[in-house]
């Protein structure tokens, strides 16, 4: 796989266009405030809203909403793994109870949740391009010493639906310093999930696509899927465990003895952790286990983690660790592939 050819997927991935609506939306503060606005959705306890008078994504604190109405038709989902589809309304709940969100499933069904157990909102439209939500990131570093420089270019897109998901980020890397060959490192992640009937499970599949000079790896491609469940989905984290099973080709590049492609079937055990700060802070985890079944005792591992700081508006700073290790590569090929990244990112939709 060429790099240029990653790049470009990359790119038409993030060109996908995004049209605003009219904001006749409400929410209402628990101060009194009023705000009539675009609800672009809920994720990690931020409501993020469009207002006329405001350039940009403004963050409201979800556990200081009193009051919200929209006839735009959203996606709910709840922290015990619940997904209703509907238009939004604040029940009236006298004294001291608990706030309740009411979504019109249909003009006869309506279902109230408290807005504490409401982890996230999606907007859902009948145009396709209303849909997404992503960023994207790049970064640069340069030293004069050794004239070295390093590039790194980083994005998102999801699509989310009422019960199934997919998303795909791209990761690329170009380093290079006086008296050593540049190093380029290229990685596209695809992946989609649908929510099972019982709460929090679901099923999960995956493709990964590597191209690492330091390890020597022309392309490598792993596909594999399996059975998972959210251990914790709230508006402060989020962590989920995944099983099931894998299967791994990997070209390596030409060497006087040619290395043939390398094929493993494998077990797949996989993991996400996700923690927040409402409109403030965010730190990822990720990492994918791959023990081989036709070879025993070789495992891959593939790792990344994310710490993201939001500057203001839609713009944040991130830095980001990734790593590739194999327990056992081809004779005189490197086990290993590993570093940091930091930069500028931009966000858009629900992030």
């Amino acid at each position: 796989m060429k790099l240029h050819n990653l790049v470009l997927c990359a790119m038409l991935l993030l060109a996908a266009p995004l049209f605003g609506r009219d904001k006749t939306d409400v929410i209402v503060m628990k101060n009194g405030d009023r705000l009539t606005c675009e609800i672009k959705g809920l994720n990690s306890g931020v409501l993020y809203v469009n207002l006329d008078y405001i350039l940009g994504t403004s963050s409201v604190q979800w556990s200081r909403v009193h009051h919200v109405e929209s006839s735009q038709l959203f996606i709910v989902k709840t922290e015990s793994g619940a997904v209703y589809t509907g238009t939004l309304l604040t029940s009236d709940e006298p004294g001291d109870r608990p706030m309740k969100i009411e979504v019109a499933v249909s003009p006869e069904t309506k279902v109230a949740i408290e807005r504490s157990q409401v982890v996230k909102i999606d907007q859902t439209s009948q145009n396709f391009w209303q849909r997404f939500n992503g960023d994207i990131n790049l970064g640069a570093i340069y030293s004069k010493g050794n004239q070295s420089t390093q590039f790194n270019l980083n994005s998102l897109v999801q699509y989310p639906r009422e019960r199934w998901s997919a998303q795909a980020d791209f990761s690329s890397t170009l380093a290079s310093s006086t008296g050593a060959s540049p190093s380029t490192r290229n990685q596209l992640n695809l992946q989609s999930q649908r929510l099972l009937r019982w709460n929090n499970w679901f099923y999960q599949g995956l493709g990964i696509f590597l191209q690492s000079s330091e390890q020597d790896i022309n392309v490598q491609g792993t596909l594999g899927g399996g059975i998972g469940r959210y251990l914790k989905n709230t508006n402060n984290a989020q962590i989920y465990l995944l099983g099931g099973l894998g299967w791994q080709d990997t070209a390596y590049r030409a060497t006087a003895q040619p290395i043939p492609n390398q094929n493993l079937a494998a077990a797949l055990v996989a993991g996400q952790m996700r923690f927040f700060r409402f409109n403030k802070t965010s730190l990822d985890l990720g990492a994918i286990v791959l023990p081989a079944l036709n070879q025993p005792g070789r495992v891959h591992v593939d790792m990344n983690a994310s710490y993201y700081i939001k500057l203001f508006s839609n713009l944040t700073w991130n830095i980001s660790f990734y790593g590739n290790w194999d327990t056992r590569p081809p004779a005189n090929f490197s086990g290993s592939d590993y570093g940091t990244s930091s930069g500028l990112g931009w966000t858009f939709g629900n992030r």
